[in-house]
Order: C-alpha cells, then structure tokens, then sequence
C-alpha cells in the first residue's frame, strides 16, 4: 500500500503549527535566553529524528548492497548519535523533556525498512530519508534565524550540518528519484491523534542513549564547514595579510 507524501505531511505540518501556536504563550526565561514553544518542539524534534534514522544507519550497515547505502548509513548512525548528545546535554538545561521513543508515524518508516531486503531496502531507504530530511531542513533554518536562546542556535547550527550531509549521502546513493520530490513513499500506520505526538517516558524510566560504536570513530562525520576567506588590507595591520582566495583553518567546535 502506498500513499502520498501530502498525506503523510500533512499531520505533520498541521500539528506542529498547531503545537508551536498553544506554546507561544509559554515562553520561558533560561539564562541561555527566551525559551519559546518552538524552541523547546525542535530539541524534541532532533532527539525523535535520532529515535528512528539511527536504527535505520544500523540496518543500512548490515543490509545495504552498495557502499554508498553502507556509507550512507555510517553517517546516519554517527550523525545522529552526536545530534543526540547534543539534544540530552541541553534539554535539563532548558526543562525539557525527552521522549525515549519514535512517533507511530516514523516507528512506521523503520518497520517498513526492517522489513525489506536487497536493491528494495536500498531504494526505499534512499528515497524516505531524502525526503523527511528534506522536510525537516527549511524548519531548521527558521529555528536558527529566529531562537532567542543560545543554546538552542548551537544546536541547529549542528542539525544543519547534519541534516544536510545526510540529505547529500541518499544523494550519493544514486537511488533518490528526485521527479518524485515530493511524491509516493511506503505507508505508515493508520493516523490518529497521536500519529505524530512524542511518548513522554514513564517516571523513573531510563534515557535512553544513541551511540556509535567504536568502529565507526573516525567515520561517518559531517564535513566541518569551512569559514570565508580573510583579506586583511588594513594598512599597517600586523602580520602577513590573507592570500585572496585563501581560507582559514577551522576553528574547533
């Protein structure tokens, strides 16, 4: 059974507007900023991205055919596992609860990759990830160009860099038809009310932790965007000015 993407984006949308607009009223003061409804449903958002793709980065290492989906997949496992330290370090900070699992509607793209095999898995998993990556990448930059809080800027600066490296390895599988952006994608479970609402975690309940094995170090990571180049034609400014054209080291992060 198909459906169409418009009818899997559609709750989405709608229910995080609605969402954003009942929590613009309880902004929050945090000595990193204004926390607002929006900020505190995007930590939530990048630690739910990580709940379903990083398990799915597993199933590519053990069942893609091709190097670029294996590939494809160290990155998703690596990415998501940095995204989602970075979302468990900032959420008590800011009073934020974490959810310990996917929403039915993403728990329903991982079921529906864990049940396909060979050249099927590949494609399918190509094809979904580049498109709820594509979803989530203008939400990024809106969370970034408008947070007032420190801390949650830091981490859409992170999420950009991830999410776009990851839209890059589907990409680079070959296997993205990109005349069906958007279009038809493997059903998920009937929708309901809570079709993509997060779980709180019970009292009590263990986070739970994403984390790369150690056979991935070194491996998988996002390529460290590089900063312009400097031209330094002050005059008398001392040391020796920029090559034009030149681009500095990155500075860590």
């Amino acid at each position: 059974m198909v459906v169409t993407l418009g009818v899997i984006m559609s709750p989405v949308l709608t229910g995080v507007q609605q969402e954003n607009q009942a929590n613009l009223a309880k902004t929050s003061s945090t000595q990193y900023g204004p926390l607002t409804g929006a900020d505190r449903d995007f930590v939530v958002k990048v630690r739910l991205a990580g709940l379903w793709e990083f398990p799915v980065g597993e199933l590519a290492l053990k069942k893609g055919t091709t190097a670029p989906v294996k590939t494809a997949g160290e990155h998703l496992v690596v990415g998501h596992a940095q995204l989602d330290a970075a979302a468990r370090d900032i959420a008590p900070k800011l009073g934020v609860t974490l959810p310990n699992k996917p929403t039915p509607q993403q728990q329903g793209f991982l079921d529906t990759l864990t049940a396909a095999t060979g050249k099927d898995f590949d494609s399918q998993m190509a094809q979904i990830l580049r498109i709820t990556h594509g979803q989530i990448f203008s939400s990024i930059a809106k969370i970034r160009a408008t947070s007032k809080n420190t801390l949650v800027r830091q981490l859409a600066t992170q999420a950009n860099t991830v999410v776009l490296d990851h839209i890059t390895q589907m990409e680079n599988t070959g296997m993205v038809d990109y005349e069906a952006l958007p279009g038809q994608i493997t059903s998920t479970p009937t929708q309901g009310p809570n079709f993509t609402k997060p779980v709180l975690p019970r009292p009590g309940e263990p986070m739970v932790v994403l984390k790369a094995p150690p056979s991935l170090a070194g491996k998988g990571e996002a390529p460290t965007p590089s900063p312009p180049a400097r031209v330094d034609d002050t005059p008398g400014a001392s040391g020796s000015p920029a090559t034009p054209g030149a681009t500095s080291s990155p500075s860590a992060p």
